[in-house]
């Protein structure tokens, strides 16, 4: 409720009748009503008037128990007064009263199974007849009903906007209502989608123009639903998604869990529940990654907890049905103050090959509809074939998850990332490691034991990134550590590199000279940190790039949000290729330079990638069919540049448009002739266009619309001007439907080049990755971990280590200290000491140094 009202209550109109002294008790038998029994006897006061005030609850309380006319043995008492209210003459007259100053009665809720029935009297406005027609159909979702300038709410609907968003509920006509305006939906579908709910954005499916001129002149706007959100899906969603209040950093993974009983053997079991076979699928749909697996659990459950943990996804999908071990773990991770959302689904429909039956149908349609849009797109066929064979080769609980996840998606139309434009990968990798949970939780690797933040984690002592896709990219960089010598002598090399640039040049640029007898030229070779930190920099203020190329392959990118995206990538991919890494020699006349390269493979292909030819070339291309001035104005109408016969349908409708403009243009001839006027122009009056302005004196015919007057002149509306706006409008109107369907068909075109996009978007965060390492190393002073051979004993040598997290917290006050364990010599080492004296932390720091050493090839020493 809103704020607390004052209410001015006085006595009821009646005067009080004089009631006996006496009262007898009630009969022992209820059923008999012969005689009922006197009232109380009244204390007689003074005619006063008495100001309250109500907290919303008690004043709920209160006209609940007002309104109510059950029948009572007892008189009914004053809640104010306490003194008996005698009977009222009027009781509807009453009611209205309770209703205008205390609380309205509980109006009808608009429950998700309301039906209309022949048996129910209440007459539905066409309006409300729509909105419990859409109850009916979509009973689990929050519906935002647009009418004219607002959304409103309706019924159960109204209630929860009400006390999610903090406005006001009210009783019209048969539910409660609540509304909030049109050009803030973007602000309250995020806090609702926050507070776990799926929201329903219904709107009007035809303007008043196309309306106007169609068979439905009459009747109400046609309205359905145009965007369902949830937290998952939000970034990815069309009209809210890619906004600044968006999750940043924070990956928004729906994951989906199905398992299979196991017996003490480990066959398959349908009693018990101690362990389990689980199958998982995550899926960040705003960009495209997609993890799964399948994998044996015990009773604590510890390896799904882990999973989770380490994907930490918004919402949760359960196949049912699930144990009671597995849905208490997800049911507590799922607490109401996480705001996680939970839904449940049925697993009998994949029995008997019914999951692989439902992916290889979408599969196969996808690739059907790639070969009839373009022949052109045979190689992308040909990728789509090869992962279905992927996708065959997934574990049967995975690929029941994945279908689980498939048929979930379609209702938001995101289904199509599964299929060709995802980029899957295994829970079990051979070069990478799976942290526990516990092990995430007593490092605190992501969150700190405290208060549950990232600030004094390990992930926020190295989070020096500069985007928001890097800073994803190093969180799974930070929970995975690395198995492979190759990959890890691979970071170590590119890290290296980038922090010796840092240190090791006086200026931002290196001069190179020309190997040459007697020339003097000489080039300036950009400094690799200098240009990295200057792109990353660009792309950090720039929006997020790796999600924006998701929404375009969604088709729910704006035309402005597409132009930002792609220019961005084309900035930064241009800046990388001044590093001229794939030229080792430059001709200049008959002399040859030695250009400085970098060195590391890593960064090379990282780079070369980033800044490909074929990128930046579709990155052109595509640009250069939109018009950027046009789409900072939001003038739709003229924002794809037509050429060679594109978008036929778009040029036929802006002829048409052009042709109403100018025959509207062209009435102003034959009023100029009508009144010998030859200076009479249109004018245009607090926007209404299209006006004659005569002055007061002027015969005009009948049949003119007056629309506005000053002192010495009227202004007009024609019949004929008013004919000719109307087909204007509808013109116009013609033009954005067409419009809207031809910039689908043009971010469909994109699904072309969205592997290339996203390959290169990879690459970028990736070296933000390394270039935050590299940040961390040179301020930290950490050196390069060394790495002994296979066919040497296990050992584990720091000298002078020091706690990451601590060494922040506590500045110079922390004692660096040595660790030295070997395998054929000194294996173990007892701790000892008082409480408090740091046993535990120093257990921690060898961990934490042994991680960072094997993750991210940095070694504090």
């Amino acid at each position: 409720m809103g704020k607390q009202k004052q209410q001015v209550i006085s006595r009821f109109f009646a005067s009080k009748p004089k009631i006996p002294a006496a009262s007898t008790p009630p009969p022992s038998n209820p059923s008999s009503h012969s005689s009922p029994p006197p009232p109380k006897p009244v204390i007689s006061s003074p005619n006063v008037k008495t100001t309250v005030s109500f907290s919303p609850s008690k004043r709920k309380l209160l006209s609940s128990h007002l309104a109510s006319t059950p029948k009572r043995l007892k008189p009914t008492l004053s809640p104010h007064t306490q003194n008996p209210v005698p009977p009222q003459s009027n009781p509807s007259l009453h009611q209205k009263f309770l209703q205008k100053l205390l609380e309205p009665p509980s109006p009808p809720l608009l429950e998700s199974s309301i039906e209309p029935s022949e048996s129910d009297h209440k007459k539905y406005t066409p309006l409300e007849q729509q909105v419990v027609d859409l109850k009916n159909k979509y009973r689990d979702v929050l519906l935002m009903v647009e009418v004219g300038y607002r959304f409103r709410f309706f019924g159960k609907d109204a209630e929860i906007a009400a006390k999610v968003l903090g406005i006001y509920a009210h009783v019209d006509r048969n539910f409660l209502t609540a509304s909030v305006p049109t050009f803030r939906l973007n602000v309250y579908v995020r806090r609702l989608v926050s507070a776990g709910y799926k929201v329903g954005v219904v709107k009007q499916t035809e303007t008043a123009a196309i309306k106007a001129h169609g068979s439905n002149r009459v009747g109400p706007f046609g309205r359905g639903l145009s965007a369902l959100y949830t937290k998952a899906t939000l970034e990815a969603a069309e009209d809210v998604g890619g906004k600044e209040e968006g999750c940043g950093a924070e990956s928004n993974y729906l994951v989906s869990v199905v398992e299979k009983v196991l017996d003490v053997s480990g066959s398959v079991s349908n009693f018990g529940g101690a362990n389990v076979r689980i199958g998982i699928v995550g899926v960040e749909i705003s960009t495209g990654d997609v993890v799964y697996g399948e994998f044996d659990d015990g009773v604590m459950r510890s390896g799904l907890e882990a999973v989770v943990l380490s994907l930490a996804p918004a919402e949760l999908l359960l196949g049912q049905p699930l144990s009671k071990q597995t849905e208490k773990l997800l049911m507590a991770y799922a607490g109401p103050a996480s705001n996680v959302r939970l839904e449940h689904a049925s697993c009998d429909c994949f029995k008997d090959g019914g999951a692989l039956e439902d992916v290889m149908s979408l599969y196969e349609k996808m690739v059907e509809d790639n070969l009839a849009d373009n022949v052109n797109q045979l190689a992308e066929a040909t990728e789509q074939r090869n992962s279905i064979q992927g996708v065959l080769n997934m574990p049967d609980l995975a690929l029941q998850a994945l279908a689980l996840t498939i048929r979930h998606l379609k209702q938001f139309g995101f289904e199509r990332i599964l299929c060709c434009g995802a980029s899957f990968r295994s829970l079990s990798s051979r070069v990478e490691m799976n942290l526990s949970a516990n092990t995430l939780q007593q490092l605190e690797i992501l969150r700190n034991n405290s208060d549950g933040s990232e600030t004094g984690s390990l992930l926020g002592v190295m989070n020096h990134t500069l985007t928001t896709y890097g800073s994803r990219l190093l969180r799974h960089w930070v929970t995975h550590p690395l198995c492979d010598r190759n990959m890890i002598t691979a970071r170590l090399d590119a890290v290296s590199e980038i922090a010796l640039s840092m240190g090791s040049y006086k200026g931002s640029q290196s001069i190179v000279e020309i190997e040459g007898g007697d020339s003097d030229a000489t080039i300036m070779q950009p400094e690799l940190s200098c240009l990295l930190s200057s792109v990353l920099t660009f792309l950090g203020r720039s929006p997020d790039i790796q999600r924006g190329i998701t929404r375009i392959f969604h088709r729910t990118a704006t035309p402005s949000e597409f132009i930002a995206v792609i220019q961005a990538i084309l900035s930064a991919g241009k800046q990388l290729k001044r590093l001229h890494i794939n030229e080792e020699y430059e001709d200049y006349g008959c002399n040859k330079i030695g250009v400085a390269i970098v060195q590391s493979a890593l960064l090379r292909r990282l780079i070369l990638t980033a800044s490909s030819s074929k990128v930046l070339g579709n990155a052109v291309k595509l640009l250069s069919t939109l018009n950027k001035e046009a789409a900072d104005k939001g003038d739709f109408t003229d924002l794809i540049i037509i050429s060679k016969d594109q978008f036929p349908e778009v040029a036929r409708a802006r002829k048409a448009l052009q042709l109403a403009k100018e025959k509207l243009d062209n009435l102003i001839g034959l009023y100029r002739k009508q009144f010998r006027n030859h200076k009479l122009e249109f004018t245009c009056v607090s926007g209404t266009t299209h006006l004659v302005e005569l002055s007061i004196d002027a015969k005009v015919p009948s049949n003119w619309v007056k629309v506005s007057s000053t002192k010495k002149t009227v202004r007009y509306h024609p019949p004929e001007v008013l004919t000719a706006l109307d087909q204007l409008r509808l013109a116009n109107e013609e033009l954005t439907i067409i419009f809207r369907a031809a910039w689908g068909s043009f971010l469909m075109e994109f699904g072309e080049y969205y592997m290339d996009f996203q390959a290169a978007v990879q690459a970028l965060a990736t070296l933000d990755c390394l270039h935050s390492l590299a940040i961390l190393s040179k301020n930290k002073n950490y050196v390069r971990p060394i790495f002994m051979e296979d066919n040497r004993p296990v050992q584990i040598q720091i000298h002078t280590g020091r706690h990451p997290v601590l060494e922040t917290i506590l500045q110079d006050n922390f004692v660096p200290n040595d660790t030295i364990l070997h395998a054929d010599r000194e294996y173990c080492q007892i701790v000892t000491g008082p409480n408090m004296g740091g046993k535990s932390c120093y257990i921690r720091q060898v961990a934490l140094i042994a991680m960072m050493a094997q993750n991210q090839p940095l070694c504090l020493s």
